[in-house]
């Protein structure tokens, strides 16, 4: 289990909620070790109901005493959320941002804080089938930084970085990922029903197409494009299919997606970083 005895979320909203429920599921804390942050009141009502944190409207009184805390909050709110929090957390706490483009700089400009773990979630986490890359400060401690797997992993796998920029690489890769997969899920139903399946066949073969082919290629550690080699006969129906998808340029363009993901990121983190410097 985890040792501290408060871990406090700073909004609990769904990446902040996927990770209090991972945490509790696991049996990696007790809900009495957790309290929740959030300006709305429903959202309070609805962690201390589901799940049996304590919760606050007040981030000071939720950091007071906080062993870890987690900085669960949009982007957009980052400049009002961190200034008041400045010098108010314990020396030797541990702090988690799950805050999307927001660099370590400031991070601990705002908080005037160096034990500072930031991390590039994704949305699967929901689900407990996230993929998460987080670097550390060099103030966290090893027992930190083992802390920091076990939070992490809570969400599904989680890979350790030296260098904060691979974070703007995670970002572009993992992190809108699901958004580029969401696509092609889409672009595949749709081809389903145009071939006459109903939209509700359609989704539900596509779904497990993918979801078997992951398996798979886990089952398997072969890489992909064996897998590929094995499923495309001579002149077969998956070689015309390939061919196409090929000469439409898929390949590429998922490639400069990615590329281009990762360079908004640190494009945002730049505006953090400027923002930080004021």
């Amino acid at each position: 289990m985890i040792q501290s005895d408060k871990i406090a979320f700073i909004g609990s909203g769904a990446m902040g909620e996927a990770m209090i429920k991972g945490l509790l599921d696991q049996g990696l804390v007790r809900p009495e070790q957790i309290v929740a942050s959030d300006p709305v009141e429903g959202r309070r009502q609805a962690m201390a109901r589901d799940y049996g944190v304590r919760t606050t409207a007040d981030n000071l009184e939720a950091v007071d005493g906080a062993g870890v805390v987690v900085l669960s909050i949009k982007p957009q709110v980052l400049g009002k959320v961190l200034p008041p929090l400045g010098g108010k957390l314990q020396r030797e706490a541990l702090v988690l941002s799950i805050i999307a483009g927001a660099p370590i700089f400031a991070l601990a400009n705002g908080l005037g804080h160096d034990r500072i773990v930031r991390t590039m979630p994704n949305t699967p986490a929901q689900v407990g089938k996230g993929m998460t890359v987080w670097t550390a400060t060099p103030a966290v401690s090893e027992a930190q930084r083992q802390e920091t797997r076990l939070i992490l992993g809570a969400l599904g796998e989680e890979i350790a970085v030296d260098d904060e920029s691979y974070l703007d690489a995670a970002t572009g890769l993992s992190g809108s990922g699901p958004g580029f997969v969401f696509l092609l899920l889409e672009a595949l139903i749709d081809a389903g029903v145009q071939a006459g399946f109903s939209r509700a066949d359609a989704h539900k073969m596509v779904l497990q197409t993918v979801e078997g082919s992951v398996a798979l290629a886990r089952a398997s550690g072969l890489h992909p494009a064996e897998l590929k080699n094995r499923v495309t006969s001579p002149a077969g129906t998956t070689a015309a299919g390939l061919f196409e998808l090929e000469a439409a340029g898929v390949r590429a363009a998922l490639i400069r997606a990615v590329v281009a993901a990762q360079a908004r990121s640190r494009e945002l983190g730049a505006v953090y970083s400027q923002e930080g410097k004021k």
